[in-house]
C-alpha cells in the first residue's frame, strides 16, 4: 500500500518500517490547558522524565506542543511557543533516544524547534495556515504530518470532502518539494466534524490509507470516545486502545496517544494477529 515508502525512513538512527511495525508517537503537552494533561510536563526536568517513560513504555517518537489545540483554546505568540518547546527539544535530543517531533502550525516555530534539534513536524493544519509550512519541511529536509482541518464544518459530502482536502494538502507539500517519502497523514478525528462523521472517517480509514501515505491516528483519549462510552477524559483509556487496535487492523501506521503503556502492548498484539512481523516459538506452557 505504501507506494511512496518503499524503503524505511530513518531518523535519529530510528528505522520506521511501517510495513513491520506499527509505531507509537507519546504526546508531551508543555502547555498550561492543554485538555487531558496541561501544565503537567511545563519544566525541562519533568518534560524530559515524561519523554523517558514513554520511551521505556513503547514510544518511538515524542511529539511536543507547546500551544493547545482543545476546543477554545487560547492562540499564543511564535515567541512564546518557541520559548516554551526549544528548551525542552534542546534537552530531549539529548537525553532521549527518540524521534521529537513538533507539534504546530506555524514556520517560524517548525524552523526553531528543527534547528533545536527536531527530527519531524506535525502539522494540525495540513499545512494550510500558514504558507511557510510547507517550504519549511521541504528546506530543512525534514517529514511532515498533515493533518485534516478545515475552516468551517459546512461539508456538501462528507468523505468525499475530507479526502480532497487531505488531496489539497498533500498538493500544498509536494509544491513546495516536500518529497514524496516526507509526507504523512493524520485523519483529524474530532477536528471540524461531528461524531458521526468523526465515526465514519474511522470506518473508513483505508480510504485515507489507500492514498499510499503512512496513516497517523490520534484518537487519544478524545471526545468522540467519551460521548460512546461516557466517560470522562482521565477515564478513556481502554477506548483509545479500541480505536488504535481498529486502526491498526484498517492499516494505519502510527499511533498517537497518551496512555503510551496500555496502547504499546495493544498494538503489538494487533501488528502480530494481521502479520506484520513473523510469531515464531512454541506456546508459553500453562500455568
Amino acid at each position: 500500500m505504501l507506494e511512496n515508502y518503499k524503503q524505511p525512513l530513518i531518523l535519529n538512527g530510528i528505522k520506521l518500517d511501517f510495513t513491520k511495525e506499527t509505531f507509537i508517537m507519546g504526546i508531551l503537552n508543555v502547555t498550561p490547558d492543554s485538555f487531558s494533561d496541561g501544565g503537567q510536563f511545563n519544566s525541562i526536568e519533568a518534560a524530559v522524565a515524561q519523554a523517558k517513560k514513554m520511551v521505556s513504555d513503547g514510544a518511538k517518537i515524542i511529539d511536543v506542543g507547546g500551544e493547545s489545540t482543545r476546543p477554545g483554546y487560547t492562540r499564543i505568540s511564535d515567541e512564546e511557543e518557541i520559548a516554551r518547546i526549544v528548551p525542552i527539544i534542546e534537552a530531549l535530543v539529548k537525553e532521549v533516544p527518540a524521534i521529537i517531533s513538533v507539534d504546530t502550525y506555524k514556520s517560524h516555530v517548525a524552523r526553531a524547534a528543527i534547528e533545536a534539534g527536531a527530527h519531524m513536524i506535525n502539522d494540525i493544519w495540513g499545512a494550510k495556515a500558514d504558507p511557510e509550512m510547507a517550504k519549511v519541511a521541504a528546506e530543512l529536509n525534514v517529514p511532515i504530518i498533515l493533518m485534516h482541518n478545515r475552516q468551517t464544518a459546512e461539508y456538501e459530502n462528507f468523505f468525499h470532502d475530507f479526502l480532497e482536502d487531505i488531496k489539497e494538502s498533500i498538493k500544498i507539500a509536494k509544491a513546495a518539494g516536500v518529497p514524496e517519502n516526507h509526507i504523512m497523514v493524520d485523519p483529524g478525528i474530532g477536528f471540524v466534524k461531528n461524531l458521526v462523521e468523526s465515526m465514519e472517517t474511522m470506518q473508513r480509514l483505508e480510504d485515507l490509507v489507500a492514498l499510499g501515505y503512512p496513516v497517523l491516528l490520534a484518537t487519544s483519549r478524545k471526545r468522540m470516545i467519551g460521548s460512546i462510552l461516557n466517560l470522562p477524559v482521565e477515564e478513556r483509556v481502554e477506548g483509545t486502545a479500541a480505536t488504535c487496535a481498529f486502526g491498526v487492523q484498517k492499516g494505519c501506521h502510527m499511533m498517537r496517544v497518551h496512555d503510551v503503556l496500555q496502547v504499546a502492548r495493544t498494538v503489538k498484539m494487533m501488528d502480530a494477529l494481521v502479520g506484520k512481523f513473523e510469531v515464531q516459538g512454541e506456546l508459553a506452557p500453562r500455568h
